[in-house]
């Protein structure tokens, strides 16, 4: 076995991945048709071609408004959990999803939730691969429509729903605005992430550790921008789930070798490798690690490290 096979067979959990951002392009185009709704252009392969995070997000809108039954959920929460396992190997996710983008199209949570459920018990059954999830706050909602969404999904809990994160463009809204969202979902047992200096300065880390409670962080590139507070992750062992190729794309260059990814593990800082929105990117859970990994130079120990920090870091895997 080659290395770049070995990479692409090696067994992976997986803890940022968007489930909106998981639709394969020939499903979107289907759903759209299903519902009656125009897309941008007929291509599927084309369907997800765009060039920064405003464009990308949408799209994401964009493929979000196409899932109405709880059928759409399932179909395409099962298919995405399929791929991750045909094309990396995977053993375990978990996956957010964001409510409001449904909710606010008057979709009700309960169709969503359980759609998503539904898919994700075909798949476990099916593949043996088992999927938890984590609501998001979108952070372009405003403060109260994210203190709304806890309160719906602790209203109507469900057990495959485990934990509260946050994405959306950082930059413009910063963590401190959702913690009354936070504080709920801490309140109701939730468990807490949140995307970090994604595109944001390196207090923002601080402010979802300190202020918000999160147990781990998504992304986190730009905390390379302040030493203090790299050492201080480093120290409190903060695990960050970041993603090679979509924020290669949005954010830095496409040579993988100037990631900051690269320098992150350079510092010691413990993180693990994730697919995020994988066929809006032309990517996969098996890719990121085939590409990220030669492009760093990790050998299979580091690998090792990296996959055995994804299953730590996890929050059910083997519950």
């Amino acid at each position: 076995m080659d290395f770049d096979d070995y990479l692409r067979r090696v067994p992976k959990v997986e803890l940022h991945c968007h489930f909106e951002g998981t639709v394969r392009p020939q499903t979107f185009a289907e759903l759209a048709a299903k519902h009656g709704i125009t897309l941008s252009g007929d291509d599927p392969a084309r369907l997800y071609d765009y060039d920064s995070i405003y464009e990308f997000l949408k799209i994401f809108a964009q493929v979000s408004s196409t899932l109405i039954d709880r059928e759409d959920f399932a179909r395409t929460a099962f298919e995405s959990i399929e791929d991750g396992v045909k094309l990396g190997n995977l053993v375990y996710r978990e996956m957010f999803f964001n409510p409001t983008l449904h909710t606010k199209r008057g979709v009700p949570y309960a169709t969503v939730v359980d759609g998503l459920i539904d898919g994700c018990r075909r798949a476990e059954s099916e593949l043996g691969v088992r999927c938890r999830l984590i609501a998001d706050v979108y952070r372009q909602d405003s403060a109260n429509e994210a203190a709304d969404m806890v309160r719906e999904v602790l209203e109507h809990r469900r057990d495959e729903v485990i934990g509260l994160g946050m994405d959306g463009a950082e930059a413009p809204d910063p963590p401190e605005k959702f913690i009354e969202a936070y504080r709920l979902a801490k309140q109701g047992g939730l468990r807490l992430t949140a995307h970090a200096c994604e595109d944001a300065p390196a207090k923002n880390v601080t402010t979802c550790l300190d202020v918000l409670g999160c147990e781990r962080l998504d992304h986190g590139y730009h905390v390379l921008g302040d030493p203090e507070v790299v050492a201080r992750v480093r120290d409190d062992a903060i695990v960050f789930t970041t993603c090679p190729t979509a924020t290669a794309i949005c954010y830095f260059t496409d040579d993988l070798t100037e990631h900051p990814i690269v320098t992150m593990a350079e510092q010691g800082l413990r993180l693990t490798l994730n697919s995020d929105d994988p066929p809006m990117f032309a990517t996969d859970i098996g890719t990121e690690f085939a590409k990220m990994v030669p492009a760093a130079g990790w050998d299979r120990e580091r690998v090792r490290e990296i996959c055995l920090t994804a299953v730590d870091a996890a929050w059910e895997i083997g519950r």
